[in-house]
């Protein structure tokens, strides 16, 4: 059987975003993840010669539904969205909610309730490809910041992420790697894994390449954010046993760093 392939397109937009225009080639399908920019996000997919049949929506903030109206205006393309915040998602077509697929070409996404940044946030992962669009839940060396939902309910959602294959490709929609990467190192500051990591994203930056996707098996081993259940970690926060707790207390630290 020939393995489906997906053609992912990654470009920086905005001041932080990555723009995602994901190809499946023999149905000639294109999928925008998130819209921040709809002026880029058309101009990017007419370079590829692509056009726009799907936009897959992870959540309601701007800096990711912003676009939608003005690309399904331009391409006549059908709008997934959260169930939970469709009266927030600008031309939201089709509600999705957990274990929904989404029919994609020949590839398929399954559909991952991942609230806590926001109260419907989703993601989209692509099991045959090994390829997950996560938004703003979880960021490389990151997550998202609890705006509308609860620690417990963030830890879940990141739990829920972490059982996913550790071979997963990981593409999360902001370049903030450095900067998580600076307080990562404060919180495990034996961990090795995290040293090496940290020289990598360094000398990436430094040469202006991203370091967007990551894989599921180096977040594993060294996002702070992913680790609240590691009982060393849990007794440095001061939460033995707790990793709710914990991880509010990551996440704490993280705000006001």
């Amino acid at each position: 059987m020939t393995k489906i392939t997906l053609d992912v397109h990654q470009f920086p937009c905005l001041n932080d975003n990555y723009g995602y225009l994901v190809h499946e080639a023999v149905s000639g399908q294109t999928a925008a993840i998130d819209t921040p920019d709809a002026d880029k996000y058309l101009a990017e997919a007419d370079r590829m010669g692509w056009t726009i049949t799907h936009i897959l929506n992870t959540h309601w903030h701007p800096d990711h539904a912003g676009g939608n109206l003005k690309i399904k205006d331009e391409t006549g393309c059908t709008i997934y969205g959260p169930a939970g915040e469709a009266e927030k998602i600008p031309g939201i077509d089709v509600k999705l909610t957990e274990g929904d697929m989404v029919e994609f070409g020949r590839a398929t996404a399954r559909v991952l309730d991942v609230p806590g940044h926001t109260l419907g946030h989703i993601a989209y992962h692509f099991a045959d490809q090994n390829v997950a669009f996560v938004g703003d839940a979880l960021f490389a060396l990151g997550c998202g910041r609890v705006f509308e939902g609860t620690m417990d309910m963030m830890w879940a959602s990141l739990s829920k992420l972490k059982a996913l294959p550790p071979e997963t490709l990981v593409y999360c929609a902001h370049e903030y790697t450095q900067a998580n990467a600076r307080f990562a190192e404060t919180v495990e500051t034996g961990n090795a894994d995290l040293a090496d990591y940290i020289k990598d994203i360094d000398a990436r930056r430094a040469k202006g390449q991203p370091t967007v996707p990551t894989r599921l098996a180096k977040e594993l081993a060294t996002n702070p954010f992913l680790r609240a259940d590691v009982p060393d970690l849990q007794t440095a926060m001061g939460h033995p046993g707790d990793a709710v707790a914990t991880f509010a207390e990551i996440r704490s630290r993280k705000d006001s760093f």
